[in-house]
């Protein structure tokens, strides 16, 4: 039996040096929990042969691991590195170690057919690859280890330097770091980047002073990351970054992300510094630095919790006018689109476009529309997607996909009957899509919300008000159209919003109610938020925060003279995580009064459908 590996090829890499698809062997691999309860987030740390030496510095995700199939990569394998990057981590002795990152790979052969350690390699460290090398050493097993000449596959790539940058020259001829390797304990590292969406400049003022920021969103082969940049640095890079370019950047500040209002897939998010360096790269091989999608077929948007981020590949199926309108707190003037979106899933969802998104949006013949990081919203029991700062969209994207999606509407698409996500519920909710009506003995009975704990279970209800709890049912939320964050009273006749990290003069009222309701078969507690909470109570959030400021009493009487109502409810049963301890929480995302006629219809249905 012969196999070849790539003898000297971690040699190579280990020194900054790039290898043309090594072939090597794994000697042991070792699963890394990320302790955050989540598969995906694994790593893989390989001890890996290539008959010469061996290297114990390699990892992978466990997106990259689960290529190699159901068995994994049982001892001994030999796999073909397709895709790698290396990173340089600051050790604590002030030394410089340098890993391996498996980006992508190929089982050649499962290790249990193999069965034996190929050649006998040593440790590989910059005094072991200094040594003379043996004019032969046979293999210690049966299996005779065939090796190729590592000059024909070998590119240097660091032109002449060491891999540490002083500041004093470009960043061009440097080793780079990947995304993935980056934390808040390492400050020695230089990134090679795409830049795939770039906010506008956000200017404030208040009580404490002004500022302004503007953030991108990179990404390269191992992962994406956020940057911000505030202040001076803002007039300095502003006009510098320019979207899908690539550029060098070095010495930003790396923390812990703010998953509040960062929805890039990264812990981590870096700020500029006045010592922060950006450099266009100019090289002609960018073909490594694309963008990553993982497009979601419109129908499954159905499934998908709101407020989550979504990448979209579809056809705008038809497109409306240009809607301007006043923000009914700050009275700026807004500007949005509606698009229809539709794709092979037989499915069509509404997307609202804002500002100068859409004032630039053409609809004409049907383009298609690429979306990274779209928003799911829920309205009147639909599902829409909008865009954000941070969302990157692509009208007719030069892909091969492009045709394909574009060829496929001529023929069969655009004749095509969808099923609508963005439709709402008429007239008390009986035409709501896919949403199963239940009582309340039969929510309990089939455990919803227990099982499906990544969106949550859904169900309509004709339900009776018994008891609506009017303490802390109200709260002082963020006057900026859109906000809804509760507000700190900073005790100067200022009021502080951290999500919009402004002051402001004045506050607006919103609800949070929690409320008992029931039916002939049994009670629960559900929350309703302000939108569906005005609808029972019959007053804006703003006319009944007012009434608890001028009279307590009397608000809790007129909560009080809402028991014994009847709405119709679509809830939302899902379990969540508080202080460690698992609690099934229910919220009604829709509330419609009874239409009589259209329920007693849905009855007479039900009826018909059980004599049958």
């Amino acid at each position: 039996m012969s196999e070849k590996l790539s003898s000297g090829a971690l040699e190579t890499i280990m020194r900054g040096g790039e290898y043309t698809e090594p072939v090597v062997q794994v000697l042991s691999i070792k699963k890394m929990n990320s302790g955050s309860g989540q598969p995906e987030k694994d790593r893989y740390r390989i001890y890996l042969s290539d008959g010469q030496y061996t290297v114990s510095h390699a990892m992978m995700t466990a997106q990259i691991y689960a290529k190699a199939g159901p068995k994994g990569l049982p001892r001994f394998s030999i796999i073909k590195i397709i895709r790698s990057m290396t990173s340089v981590i600051n050790n604590t002795d002030g030394r410089d170690s340098r890993v391996l990152l498996i980006l992508d790979l190929e089982l050649l052969k499962d290790g249990d057919e193999v069965g034996v350690k190929i050649g006998d390699p040593i440790p590989y460290s910059e005094a072991a690859s200094a040594r003379p090398k043996p004019s032969g050493t046979g293999p210690s097993t049966s299996v005779q280890a065939e090796v190729e000449p590592v000059a024909k596959r070998m590119k240097l790539a660091t032109n002449g330097t060491n891999g540490t940058y002083d500041g004093n020259t470009t960043l061009g001829g440097h080793i780079t770091h990947p995304i993935s390797s980056l934390s808040p304990y390492h400050n020695k590292w230089i990134i090679k980047v795409r830049v795939m969406s770039k906010s506008d400049i956000r200017k404030w003022e208040n009580a404490r002073g002004s500022g302004q920021l503007f953030s991108v969103d990179l990404c390269d082969e191992s992962g994406e990351i956020r940057l911000t940049a505030f202040g001076t640095t803002v007039d300095k890079y502003y006009d510098v970054i320019q979207v899908d370019k690539v550029y060098y950047i070095s010495k930003c500040q790396v923390k812990p992300a703010n998953k509040q209002f960062n929805t890039v897939k990264n812990d981590y998010e870096m700020t500029m510094t006045s010592d922060t360096i950006v450099e266009e790269c100019l090289d002609d091989d960018m073909k490594n630095l694309q963008i990553q999608y993982n497009f979601v077929d419109i129908a499954k948007i159905a499934e998908v919790e709101p407020n989550s981020t979504v990448d979209v590949f579809a056809i705008a199926k038809s497109y409306g006018e240009v809607n301007s309108f006043q923000a009914k707190t700050t009275g700026r003037e807004l500007k949005k689109r509606e698009v229809q979106l539709v794709d092979k899933s037989n499915a069509t969802i509404t997307l609202t476009l804002w500002g100068q998104q859409a004032e630039n949006f053409n609809g004409f013949d049907n383009p298609v529309v690429l979306l990274k990081g779209a928003r799911v919203t829920e309205f009147g029991g639909g599902k829409n997607l909008g865009t954000t700062s941070s969302t990157l969209m692509k009208v007719n994207p030069d892909m091969e996909e492009s045709f394909t999606l574009k060829g496929w509407f001529t023929s069969a698409g655009s004749s095509a009957l969808y099923n609508d996500l963005s439709a709402r519920t008429a007239g008390g909710g009986t035409g709501s899509y896919n949403t199963p009506w239940l009582t309340f003995k039969e929510v309990i009975d089939q455990q919803l919300g227990s099982i499906n704990t990544a969106s949550g279970d859904y169900y309509m209800v004709k339900a009776t008000v018994l008891l609506i709890r009017s303490e802390n049912s109200i709260y002082k939320a963020c006057p900026t159209d859109g906000c809804n964050k509760k507000v700190v009273d900073n005790n100067d006749g200022t009021y502080r919003c951290e999500k919009c990290q402004q002051d402001f003069q004045n506050y607006k009222f919103r609800l949070l109610c929690s409320m008992n309701v029931g039916d002939w078969s049994g009670n629960q507690w559900v929350s309703m938020f302000s939108d569906e909470a005005e609808k029972v109570i019959g007053m804006s959030a703003q006319e009944v925060g007012e009434l608890g400021e001028r009279d307590p009493d009397g608000l809790s009487k007129m909560m009080e003279s809402l028991n014994f109502k009847e709405f119709i409810l679509k809830c939302r049963a899902k379990m969540e995580t508080y202080n460690d301890e698992q609690r099934l929480k229910t919220v009604a995302v829709k509330v419609d009064p009874i239409n009589y006629k259209e329920y007693n219809a849905y009855l007479a249905k039900k009826i018909r459908d059980l004599i049958a």
